[in-house]
C-alpha cells in the first residue's frame, strides 16, 4: 500500500503545537537547562568535547529530571513559525512556485518537492518575496526588490509576489543563519484572489504565426485570459513583452489553455488562428488556496516552529550563574513540587538546597562530590553561596553522583555533617524548623530544618525535547539566547 505524509499534515501538526501556547486551556511549556557535571564514560558516555547523542527511551526522561538545574516558561510571545532562510543575491537562479512539483517535474534546483525548493527569498531589508516565474530557470539579473505591491510585479527578469516584511523585534528574536520567521501580511492577504492564475509555464514549440493572441483560460474557474506572444515562430515565455496572463480570473483548481481557441482581441470577440505550429504548450500555474499571499505560513512551507527563550542573569534567583550547563530541553505541563497542579510560574529552580547552621570549615567546590556519612547520601555541588551558607546540589543516577556504592539513592537529611570530597569542607544543616533566606535577586528561599526542595515535581509532565551540548558557562552579567527549532 502506497501512502505519504502530506505537507498539509505537517502544517497541521505545526499549527496544533503553535496554537497550544495561547489556547484558553493553554498547555504550559518550560525550557530547561541541566547537567552541570561533565559528560564522562560513567555519566551517560561521551565527554564535554563530544557530548553523547540523547537516547529516546523510558528511563532517559527520568534522568533528565535528576540533572535538571532550572526551567523557564516559554510564552506565546516566544514562538514563531519559521522557514529555511533563502537570501536574495543577484545573479542567482531561484526556483519558481509551481502547483505540480514532483519527481517527474522537478524545480530548477532539482527539488522534487515544492517546499524543498528555493522559490522565495529575503532581501537585506528583511522583505520576503515569492518567485512566481523565474524566466525559464535563468538567474535573477537586476536590482534588489523593494516593492511592497500587493500584486505580482516584474524585476530582474522574474515575476515576484511581495509577501511580508519582518519587524525589528522579529529579526532580533527569530532570525538565524538558517531560518527566518514567516508571517502573513494582512494587507497582502486581503488583496489575494482565490484560484487566480497569475503566471503560465510555456513550452515554446515552433512553426507558429508571429503575433499577439488572446485565449481564455479553461477550467473550473472564470475570467482568466492569457496573452500569447509568438516571435520567430515560437511562443515566448512568461514575462515583460512576452506571453503573460492578461486577466487572472478566480476560482481555478485546474486550468488549461487551448491553442486552437485564440482571438485577436482581449475581449475575445474576434476568433483567429495561431498558425500550424507544433509542440507549443501554455500551462496555467494554479495559485495556492486563497491566492498568492493569502497565507504565507502555509504557502512557504512553515511546518517549522521556533521557540526563543533568553536566560538573563540569574532570572530572579532561580537559574544559577555559578555553574555551566550541558543539557537543553523542553518539558510540557510539569507540576509544582509536591502537587498535581501544573506549574505556571515564569521560572523554576530545580536544584536541592541546604542551609548550613554555620560557615563550613572551608568553601565547598563546584562539581565536587559531597557525602553524608551518617545517612549514606551522595551528591554533587552545583553552587555554594558562602555569603548565606547555602549549598545547592543535585543527585544524579550515577555512582558517586547521586547513588552509593551499592546502587541505592539516599536523600540528604537531618542535622548530619556534609563533607566535600575535594575541598574537605564540612558543614551541618540548620535545625531551625522554618527559616527564610533572602537571595541576591531579592526572592526568598524557605528552608525546613535546613532543607529546601526544587520547585517542580521531578518526573512530572512530559520531556519533549533534549539536546546535549558542550559546556555553556553562565555569569551574573550574561544572557543566554536559546533558540530551538522543531520540524513537523
Amino acid at each position: 500500500m502506497a501512502a505519504i505524509i502530506t505537507e498539509k499534515f505537517r502544517q497541521h501538526n505545526a499549527e496544533q503545537f503553535y496554537e497550544s501556547f495561547s489556547e484558553a486551556a493553554a498547555t504550559t511549556y518550560y525550557l530547561f537547562i541541566g547537567k552541570s557535571s561533565p559528560f564522562t564514560s560513567v555519566t551517560s558516555g561521551g565527554d564535554d568535547t563530544a557530548p553523547p547523542t540523547p537516547v529516546d527511551d523510558v528511563t532517559t526522561e527520568f534522568y533528565k529530571w535528576d540533572s535538571m538545574l532550572a526551567a523557564k516558561q516559554i510564552s506565546s510571545a516566544d514562538i514563531s513559525y519559521v522557514i529555511p532562510r533563502r537570501n536574495w543575491t543577484n545573479s542567482t537562479a531561484y526556483d519558481m512556485y509551481e502547483h505540480d512539483v514532483s519527481s517527474s517535474n522537478t524545480t530548477t534546483s532539482g527539488a522534487s518537492n515544492l517546499y524543498d525548493g528555493t522559490f522565495y527569498f529575503m532581501t537585506s531589508d528583511y522583505r520576503v518575496y515569492k518567485v512566481l516565474d523565474n524566466n525559464g530557470g535563468a538567474t535573477y539579473s537586476g536590482a534588489e526588490p523593494t516593492s511592497t505591491s500587493n500584486t505580482p510585479f516584474e524585476l530582474g527578469g522574474y515575476t515576484l509576489q511581495y509577501m511580508y516584511t519582518l519587524t525589528t523585534s522579529q529579526v532580533e528574536k527569530f532570525v538565524t543563519s538558517d531560518f527566518i520567521p514567516v508571517v502573513t501580511d494582512v494587507t497582502v492577504s486581503g488583496a489575494a484572489v482565490n484560484g487566480s492564475i497569475d503566471v503560465v509555464r510555456v513550452t515554446a514549440g515552433s512553426g507558429y504565426t508571429n503575433g499577439t493572441y488572446y485565449s481564455p483560460i479553461d477550467g473550473d474557474g472564470t475570467g482568466g485570459i492569457v496573452e500569447i506572444l509568438v516571435s520567430s515562430g515560437q511562443i515566448q515565455a512568461q514575462g515583460s513583452a512576452r506571453t503573460n496572463v492578461y486577466a487572472i480570473g478566480s476560482g481555478y483548481t485546474y486550468a488549461t489553455v487551448d491553442l486552437t481557441n485564440v482571438y485577436s482581441d482581449a475581449a475575445l470577440t474576434t476568433a483567429t488562428s495561431i498558425g500550424s505550429g507544433t509542440s507549443g504548450v501554455v500551462t496555467p500555474i494554479i495559485s495556492p488556496k486563497g491566492g498568492h499571499g493569502f497565507n504565507a505560513v502555509r504557502e512557504l512551507g512553515g511546518h517549522y516552529v521556533m521557540m526563543n527563550t533568553t536566560l538573563a542573569q540569574f532570572e530572579g534567583d532561580d537559574i544559577t550563574v555559578a555553574n555551566d550547563f550541558r543539557e537543553v530541553g523542553i518539558v510540557r505541563n510539569p507540576y509544582n513540587f509536591g502537587t498535581t497542579t501544573v506549574a505556571t510560574a515564569s521560572t523554576r529552580r530545580q536544584t536541592y538546597a541546604i542551609k548550613l547552621a554555620s560557615a563550613p570549615s572551608t568553601d565547598y567546590e563546584i562539581d565536587e562530590k559531597i557525602t553524608q556519612s551518617t545517612t549514606g547520601a551522595v551528591g554533587r555541588v552545583v553552587e555554594w553561596d558562602s555569603t548565606r551558607n547555602v549549598l545547592y546540589y543535585l543527585q544524579e543516577q550515577w555512582s558517586n553522583y547521586g547513588i552509593d556504592a551499592t546502587g541505592n539513592y539516599v536523600a540528604f537529611s537531618g542535622a548530619n555533617t556534609i563533607t566535600g570530597a575535594n575541598s574537605g569542607a564540612t558543614g551541618v544543616p540548620s535545625s531551625t524548623a522554618s527559616e527564610n533566606v533572602t537571595l541576591p535577586g531579592g526572592t526568598t528561599l524557605t528552608f525546613s530544618t535546613g532543607y529546601a526542595n526544587p520547585e517542580l515535581e521531578p518526573d512530572s509532565g512530559d520531556v519533549l525535547y533534549v539536546e546535549n551540548r558542550r559546556p555553556i558557562s553562565r555569569a551574573s552579567d550574561q544572557t543566554e539566547d536559546i533558540k530551538i527549532i522543531v520540524e513537523f
